[in-house]
């Protein structure tokens, strides 16, 4: 008999895993955010982030895939429409996990799962921008290298010529202390 090689199970068997795991990326695709613990949660975010994932392709072939989990098809026809849509600009991370207070009967840890509905920060955009420029600055400062070339070596010729002359004295020892302890000795006697 074959054993799951995974670990423990969320349910009792590998089926009825699927299931409920099935379950709540519906919930969390008809509602916006489901309130679960923390491992099923942690579990849930893979499965509905490929989910997205197959929605923005958007042919037919991806709706088969995700029609195999979810079995509503009002919450396809949404996940294809408006989800999908709303993630076009992101290139994964759909989803966030944040963490509550443990539930009071068992102290389980709680966790709300929820999608990400905000665009693309203004920040993230100048980033990307940023890189770009630093790129095209980049090729600009390597076509121009070799014509550089020459004023280094005179640079580092000026510099080699400085380093030749002598270097300054050393400052005068000071007298540790076991020397002055002789030294008043002497004095003494």
């Amino acid at each position: 008999m074959p054993r799951p090689k995974q670990g423990p199970r969320l349910a009792s068997s590998p089926a009825h895993e699927r299931l409920m795991l099935a379950n709540m990326a519906t919930s969390l695709y008809r509602n916006g955010s489901v309130k679960t613990t923390l491992a099923k949660a942690k579990r849930l975010r893979p499965i509905a982030e490929r989910l997205i994932t197959f929605a923005k392709r958007g042919d037919q072939a991806s709706m088969r895939r995700v029609m195999r989990v979810i079995r509503d098809k009002a919450v396809v026809h949404q996940l294809f429409t408006s989800i999908a849509s709303e993630m076009k600009e992101r290139h994964g991370g759909y989803t966030r996990i944040i963490h509550v207070a443990p539930r009071h009967g068992d102290a389980a840890p709680q966790a709300i799962i929820a999608l990400v509905t905000e665009p693309l920060s203004a920040k993230q955009a100048t980033v990307k921008e940023a890189e770009a420029a630093t790129k095209q600055a980049a090729k600009s400062d390597a076509a121009a290298a070799p014509k550089d070339a020459t004023a280094a070596k005179s640079e580092k010729t000026d510099a080699a010529a400085k380093s030749t002359k002598p270097a300054a004295k050393p400052a005068a020892k000071k007298v540790s202390a076991s020397t002055s302890k002789a030294s008043k000795t002497a004095d003494k006697k």
